[in-house]
């Protein structure tokens, strides 16, 4: 793509403020701040990436793979900010995510170890999980609220911390869960996922696109699953205090 054409894009940014203007929606900073902010993070991703695939050195591979972990947590533990802990849970969960898939991929061969192809799934992953820790996160909070005099009648019965959120947890995990394989049941017939598209643009062989991203879709339904039962796992004895009253 030359640069006159990436020019042209702002065009799609321009309708978007447009509509805001029009409707009266006072979202047009909002806009201009997100458009900004992706321009410029992507490019610097770019650069960065360029000199870490022509050094291959598994410290800055571990590195960028950190910053990932971090950002997330610290993205998706905000939607349950009163909880204590919650971030340290979510980076944990995310960690843990993130190193059985590349154990797994890795160990049996299926990608290249090295940063051309680790990095990329590694962010795939990484932000599919943070999108299914903050479900979780939303829909604890929602089930702390709504079923709190539930947690205290178990919890006055003598149930444990465990026993007691065991049913919120639960439909907490499966609510997380939804959205990743509702989306597996319509892909390719309803929409081209990313990683599909972006190869087919660049030249790949269509089979070969849809390899890799058959590749990607299994990847997040695993990821999906092990994160949201992470997080149930390591986040359900901190939406409690020590008297037994949720935090939020």
């Amino acid at each position: 793509m030359s640069d006159y054409a990436l020019a042209l894009t702002l065009v799609f940014v321009g309708i978007t403020m447009l509509l805001s203007i029009r409707q009266k929606l006072g979202l047009e900073k909002e806009i201009v701040v997100g458009t900004v902010r992706s321009a410029l993070q992507l490019l610097l991703v770019g650069y960065i990436l360029h000199i870490v695939f022509g050094s291959r050195h598994p410290l800055l591979i571990m590195l960028i793979i950190t910053v990932m972990i971090a950002v997330a947590a610290w993205n998706a533990g905000g939607r349950a900010k009163r909880v204590p802990r919650i971030r340290l849970a979510v980076a944990l969960a995310l960690l843990c995510t993130e190193s059985v898939t590349m154990a797994v991929l890795l160990g049996l061969g299926i990608i290249e170890a090295t940063p051309r192809f680790i990095i990329p799934v590694s962010g795939m992953t990484i932000g599919s999980s943070m999108v299914v820790s903050g479900l979780f996160l939303n829909q604890m909070k929602r089930e702390t609220e709504s079923s709190r005099g539930e947690m205290e009648a178990y919890l006055a019965l003598g149930a444990t911390v465990r026993q007691a959120l065991a049913p919120s947890v639960k439909r907490a995990v499966r609510s997380s869960m939804i959205p990743t394989f509702d989306s597996m049941k319509t892909i390719g017939l309803v929409q081209l996922p990313g990683m599909m598209t972006g190869m087919i643009v660049a030249g790949a062989e269509p089979i070969e696109a849809v390899r890799y991203q058959i590749l990607i879709v299994f990847v997040l339904a695993s990821a999906a699953a092990i994160t949201a039962m992470l997080m149930g796992y390591m986040s359900y004895r901190l939406w409690l205090d020590k008297e037994g009253r949720p935090y939020i």
